[in-house]
């Protein structure tokens, strides 16, 4: 199943986040404030071109169990993760 990240709301309650088009250096940061931002019960679908395992680890150690990680998508080159925010 391939996923268009050029959507910014696929659903309600679910907003993209496209890693790819942020300056590498500014990424995290990024990330983290869109994290943060995000309600109970709403998911950013984050996509990136490589799978972020030291980012995974950061965002597990940061918010523990209030966001639930799971891959939509582990193509090549287009890797897909949903965080659903869960407290």
């Amino acid at each position: 199943m391939s996923h268009d990240c050029s959507m910014p709301v696929i659903a309600e309650g679910i907003y993209t986040f496209d890693a790819r088009g942020i300056a590498k250096r500014f990424r995290h940061a990024a990330i983290f404030g869109a994290l943060s931002a995000l309600e109970r019960g709403e998911t950013m679908r984050f996509c990136n071109d490589h799978n972020p395992l030291p980012l995974l680890s950061q965002i597990e150690h940061h918010f523990g169990s209030s966001v639930k990680i799971s891959y939509v998508s582990q193509e090549p080159g287009a890797i897909v993760i949903d965080f659903l925010i869960c407290d």
